[in-house]
């Protein structure tokens, strides 16, 4: 199964601790060496750094660490191939364009037999099944919404209808965000913590990494993390519900509501 990683906060925030114990799930502490991602917003721009090689010896993966790139929303994946080969264009996260803005796409599971009806406006660069249902959700999205991008609730039952679907055909783990929003969909494993003040320590569970939060932050930081497992072990995770989106929005759960 692959892994998922997502952050969104309040302020500008590095993901370097998180990126840290994360990475080392690709190739050191779990199986996954068929290749990894991550992207982040910078106001309306993003950058994307993908490789093929495994997270725990990429020389990408090393100038994120050494890079402590602030952005109010992160998305990072690391692959185990089921569907395409290892290649740059089937490595996620996934980028594309609608109404103006760029949407950053993560998937974790499997969708069997899983051929949608896709258009001209979105097409697939690569052969995953992932990055199928990445252009189905925005090609939902615009078919649903012809003038522009609706408001929050409206987005999130779009997304919740479309998530449904596309839940049928197997597994359908996902983060999806934006820019603003970070949309993280659970459907067999997805968790989330949400750091603000008082802070405390947090530990690690793939590295032997301890950070205190007092130290590194103000009153009024607030920031989101999901995993699909919970990166540190002295630290209260919580489950997302099979079946359920949850929008972040600011460091905190704004909108949770079951897309079956």
């Amino acid at each position: 199964m692959c892994q998922l990683l997502g952050m969104n906060c309040n302020v500008p925030t590095d993901i370097c601790f998180s990126f840290e114990g994360f990475s080392q799930r690709g190739g050191g502490t779990d199986e996954h060496r068929d290749g990894w991602g991550i992207a982040f917003f910078e106001g309306k721009g993003c950058r994307n750094f993908v490789d093929i090689l495994p997270a725990t010896h990429s020389p990408v993966a090393h100038l994120v660490k050494e890079y402590p790139i602030k952005s109010l929303n992160v998305i990072a994946h690391i692959r185990k191939a089921t569907v395409g080969k290892i290649r740059l264009e089937n490595t996620h996260p996934f980028v594309r364009e609608l109404w103006g803005h760029y949407w950053i796409f993560a998937h974790n599971g499997d969708l069997k037999d899983f051929i949608p009806p896709l258009l001209t406006d979105f097409q697939p660069v690569g052969e995953t099944d992932s990055e199928q249902a990445f252009c189905l959700l925005l090609q939902e999205l615009k078919d649903r919404h012809p003038g522009g991008m609706p408001t929050l609730p409206a987005l999130h039952r779009t997304l919740c209808a479309t998530a449904a679907k596309i839940a049928a055909y197997g597994s359908f783990n996902f983060i999806l965000s934006n820019g603003k929003h970070l949309f993280a969909h659970g459907s067999t494993q997805l968790s989330y913590i949400v750091r603000r003040h008082p802070f405390g320590q947090a530990h690690l569970v793939d590295k032997d990494i301890t950070v205190d939060f007092r130290e590194v932050t103000t009153e009024r930081d607030q920031v989101a993390v999901i995993a699909t497992a919970p990166l540190t072990d002295n630290e209260s995770w919580t489950l997302i519900p099979p079946g359920t989106l949850v929008v972040f929005q600011d460091g905190l759960p704004l909108i949770s509501k079951s897309s079956r």
